[in-house]
C-alpha cells in the first residue's frame, strides 16, 4: 500500500458477492455506485464468495470468504468433516486479520439476518458472526447496510444472527418486517431506519416496454426458481419443488396455447435446473431463456415485457423498477411486503401451493389493469429513488467522519 493510500479511508465489503447470485451483485452494485460518487478518495475490497468474478466484475481486490474451498459441499467422509472443522478455526484469525485492515466494512443488502431458504447456522451465519465480532473488537465500523431478516427458529441460527445485528455499529433494512423481526428477536432497533431495497438504486434501462401498435398481446416473462422452501420445509422439500415447477409448468403452457412468447428469467446459477425442465416440458418456439448476467440485464428484460410473473425477490424489484405489471409467486414474507409498498399487494400468490388456475385468473386481472399500474410503479419509484438518497446520507453521517484534520478541530475549539 502507498503512503498516499494509507491515509484514505479503508472500505471492506462483505458477503456471498460474485457466487452467482444476482441480487447480492447487485446490492454490491448500489453501493459501489455509492462510493464512487459520495466518497471517491475511498479503498475498497472485498471478503465474498467469489473472489475472482467480483474483481473481474467490478475491479476490486477480493480474498475468498472461507478457507475450505469446499465449505458449501456435503461433507460426508472423515477428511471432508474435518477439513470443515479445521475451517471454521482458521477463518476465526482470517476474518479477524481482514478486518483489521480496514476503517468501515458494508455488507451492502442481501438477506443475510434471515433464514426464509435453506441455511445452516456454521455456513454464513457463522461468517457474519465473526465479521461482527471481529469489528467490535478491533474497532472496526460493520455495517449492515439495507438487509433483509426474518424472525428464525432454529436455536444456533437464531443466536448468531442476534448477535452478529447487535455488534454491528449501523444496521437499517429494506422492509419494515424486518426491522420487527430482528426487535422479536431481542435487537434493540430504535435508532435502526427502513429504506426500499438498494437495487432500486440502479440505473433503470430506458423503457421499451411492449409494442403498443400491435394488436397481439405481447410477450410475458416468467421468472423461476430452483424453489424448496425453507429451513422449516426440510420434511417436505421436493414436494414443494414439484408442486411450485408443477403449477409453472401448467401456467406457462397456457400462455403459450394462447399463442403468448414467454421468456424465463432466472437470479441464480442454480435455476438453471427449473429453466431446463420447463423447456423440456413445454416444447415450442415461443418459451426462450433468457441469459441475464446482471440486474440490469433483467431489468431490460423486464422492460421490454407486457407482463413479468416472478418468484426470486430480485427478479421481483427488476421488474417494479423498470415498471412493468408484476405477479409475484411470493415464498417469503419479504416478497409480499415488497408488492404492498409498490402498490401491487394484491397480486401476490403463494409459491409454496402454485395453483395454475389461480394464477392464471390473477395474471388476466394484473393485465386488465395493465395502464392504471405502471402509472402507480412510476410513482412508488419516485419515491423509492428519493428515499435511498436519504439512506446514502445516512451512511455517510454514520461510517464516514468529516476529513477536516485534527488540528482544525482543535484550533475551532480554541477559538
Amino acid at each position: 500500500m502507498t503512503s498516499a493510500d494509507e491515509t484514505r479511508v479503508r472500505v471492506g465489503v462483505f458477503g456471498l458477492l460474485g457466487s452467482g447470485n444476482l441480487g447480492n451483485d447487485g446490492s454490491l452494485e448500489a453501493v459501489l455506485g455509492y462510493l464512487r460518487t459520495e466518497h471517491p478518495e475511498a479503498v475498497v475490497d472485498a471478503l465474498c464468495g467469489g473472489p475472482e468474478a467480483v474483481t473481474t466484475r467490478f475491479g476490486i481486490p477480493a480474498t475468498r470468504l472461507h478457507w475450505n474451498r469446499a465449505e458449501y459441499r456435503t461433507a460426508s467422509r472423515a477428511g471432508a468433516v474435518a477439513a470443515k472443522g479445521l475451517g471454521k478455526l482458521v477463518d476465526v484469525f482470517r476474518t479477524a486479520a481482514w478486518v483489521r485492515r480496514h476503517d468501515v466494512v458494508i455488507v451492502p443488502g442481501m438477506g443475510v439476518l434471515e433464514a426464509t431458504l435453506p441455511l445452516r447456522p456454521w455456513g454464513f451465519p457463522y461468517s457474519l458472526f465473526l465479521l461482527c465480532a471481529s469489528g467490535r473488537l478491533l474497532r472496526t465500523r460493520v455495517a449492515l447496510v439495507g438487509v433483509g431478516a426474518a424472525e428464525i427458529r432454529n436455536r444456533p441460527t437464531r443466536a448468531l444472527v442476534r448477535w452478529s445485528a447487535r455488534l454491528a455499529a449501523y444496521r437499517s433494512y429494506r422492509d419494515a418486517q424486518s426491522r420487527d423481526a430482528m426487535r422479536a428477536m431481542g435487537v434493540d432497533t430504535a435508532r435502526d431506519e427502513v429504506y426500499p431495497d438498494l437495487a432500486f438504486a440502479l440505473p433503470t434501462p430506458r423503457a421499451s416496454g411492449p409494442d403498443k401498435l400491435s394488436l397481439s398481446p405481447g410477450p410475458v416473462c416468467v421468472g423461476v426458481m430452483d424453489f424448496h422452501g425453507g429451513n422449516d420445509d426440510r420434511g417436505r422439500a421436493e414436494e414443494i419443488y414439484r408442486r411450485y415447477l408443477d403449477g409453472t409448468i401448467r401456467f406457462v403452457r397456457t400462455l403459450v396455447e394462447e399463442g403468448r412468447p414467454v421468456r424465463l428469467l432466472t437470479g441464480d446459477d442454480c435455476d438453471a435446473s427449473v429453466v431446463a425442465a420447463i423447456l423440456d416440458a413445454v416444447d415450442s418456439p415461443l418459451v426462450t431463456a433468457a441469459d441475464a448476467a446482471s440486474l440490469a440485464d433483467l431489468m431490460k428484460e423486464t422492460a421490454a415485457a407486457d407482463t413479468v410473473v416472478a418468484t426470486r425477490y430480485h427478479n421481483l424489484i427488476c421488474a417494479l423498477k423498470a415498471g412493468t405489471p408484476t405477479l409475484a409467486l411470493s415464498y417469503a414474507a419479504k416478497s409480499d411486503a415488497l408488492m404492498d409498498r409498490m402498490g401491487l399487494g394484491a397480486y401476490c400468490h403463494p409459491a409454496r401451493e402454485v395453483d395454475a388456475g389461480r394464477l392464471l385468473e390473477q395474471f388476466r386481472a394484473l393485465e386488465q389493469g395493465s395502464a392504471e399500474l405502471r402509472q402507480t410503479l412510476a410513482e412508488k419509484n419516485l419515491i423509492a429513488a428519493r428515499q435511498l438518497e436519504g439512506q446514502f446520507t445516512a451512511l455517510t453521517a454514520a461510517l464516514f467522519p468529516a476529513t477536516v484534520p485534527v488540528h482544525a478541530h482543535a484550533t475551532r475549539e480554541a477559538s
